[in-house]
């Protein structure tokens, strides 16, 4: 139904742009994830993690190597999870990943934990281009009980708001 009067919504937010973000900023991001069992064991399958102690409920339980006494959740998951809370305010305007490294997986996550992630602002640089600038970001995701269990550094492309913002 086409309406003159109706507005379409953005795609994206009014920030997140390069000018947007100041170095040593940290912002808690607004949503929190609870880990559960389909999405330790449905990713562990699909990206082929043959280790069992993230499927194998039995194993861990009984065995002197199930460090943990249950299932634990693989961390790519964990990572992913963070990364993805943190995107809405750190990848609307990103052209480009640039990298990700300095990745640690602190504390265990369970079934039913829940996740939240922060970021912090590293680095601003200018680009090879003018209208993007580069931010380096450290992302931090705890646990419902605030025990750090991810904590991953990443580079972005981002666009500059003086060339990309609708005016």
């Amino acid at each position: 139904m086409k309406n003159p009067n109706m507005k379409i919504a953005p795609l994206t937010s009014a920030d997140g742009y390069f000018e947007d973000f100041e170095v040593g900023a940290l912002m808690r991001h607004a949503r929190g994830k609870t880990v559960t069992e389909m999405d330790n064991v449905l990713i562990t399958n699909m990206v082929m993690n043959t280790a069992q102690g993230h499927f194998n409920e039995d194993a861990m339980t009984k065995s002197a190597k199930g460090i943990f006494g249950q299932r634990v959740v693989f961390g790519g998951i964990n990572l992913s999870m963070v990364i993805g809370l943190a995107s809405q305010d750190t990848a609307e305007q990103c052209l480009r990943e640039l990298g990700m490294d300095k990745i640690r997986l602190l504390n265990p996550v369970f079934h039913g934990h829940t996740l939240y992630a922060y970021t912090e602002v590293l680095e601003k640089r200018d680009a090879d281009r003018d209208d993007a600038g580069v931010v380096r970001f450290r992302h931090y995701g705890v646990n419902q009980d605030d025990k750090l269990c991810v904590e991953a550094e990443r580079t972005v492309l981002l666009k500059r708001k003086s060339h990309w913002a609708q005016r």
